[in-house]
């Protein structure tokens, strides 16, 4: 009796074992996949955002009155201060930039404005050659659910993938659902909602692989998790359970 008990629940364990490998490991694919090239589609301008636009030329005192003074002020939170630093696009999605007046970034990237301001100051006769940079201060991203760190991060690289944005929250714990995380994505005013498989590797063909600003990922609990809080408890509970009862029944038939 004691024999096949324990063949049972080793039988049992293994399966398990097996089926937890399947579910946590990430990317299981991925030395069978073709990836195809990487082609990353910059995110356009939303509004609330705060770009620091710099303005610079041969003649460094040229281009003084295109640039806002850099603030030095004590107990200024650095949201005030990427403002005060910085020009804050509006709901109508223009800025107020200085000498030029209303810009519209309407459908622009912080690449294709740099140009369209270098353009004007160059038509207009403002300056001559200068070199422009447009750059996003307040980008970031949200993760939240079965995370080891849950929360928004702020990024200043230009291209970030999910899988660092997932590093950056400390990865999933044990128990997050890595078949299906969500990645809920907002540009102009549009909804767009990602199911991602993390086990596989196909979504890193897909415009889900880099983390836009704003992005917000959602991790929902596995379903070990899920039965675990419930009545009836994971593999782990019914073997312990059947364990007790099978010991009392041994005990008392013997």
């Amino acid at each position: 009796m004691k024999f096949y008990f324990i063949l049972i629940t080793s039988v049992f364990l293994n399966l398990n074992s097996c089926s937890s490998k399947k579910n946590i490991l990430y990317v299981q694919d991925i030395d069978r996949t073709n990836f195809a090239k990487l082609l990353f589609k910059a995110p356009t301008i939303q509004a609330s955002d705060i770009l620091k636009i710099t303005v610079s030329t041969l003649e460094p005192s040229a281009a003084l009155p295109y640039n806002k003074a850099t603030t030095m002020l004590g107990n200024v939170s650095s949201l005030e201060l990427m403002r005060l630093e910085g020009y804050e696009v509006s709901e109508d999605l223009t800025i107020e930039f200085t000498q030029l007046g209303t810009l519209s970034v309407l459908s622009q990237t912080p690449f294709q404005l740099a140009n369209m301001i270098k353009q004007r100051l160059e038509l207009e006769g403002h300056l001559i050659n200068p070199v422009v940079n447009v750059r996003l201060l307040n980008a970031k991203f949200t993760v939240l659910g079965e995370v080891n760190k849950p929360g928004t991060y702020n990024f200043t690289e230009s291209k970030l993938t999910l899988l660092q944005a997932i590093g950056l929250a400390g990865d999933l714990t044990i128990n997050g659902q890595r078949k299906d995380v969500t990645l809920m994505r907002e540009i102009n005013h549009e909804r767009t909602i990602f199911h991602i498989n993390l086990t596989e590797s196909d979504w890193m063909n897909s415009s889900s692989y880099y983390i836009y600003p704003n992005d917000v990922i959602f991790v929902d609990p596995n379903n070990t998790k899920v039965k675990s809080a419930g009545l009836v408890g994971n593999v782990g509970t019914v073997l312990t359970v059947a364990s007790v009862l099978l010991s009392t029944i041994i005990l008392l038939t013997r």
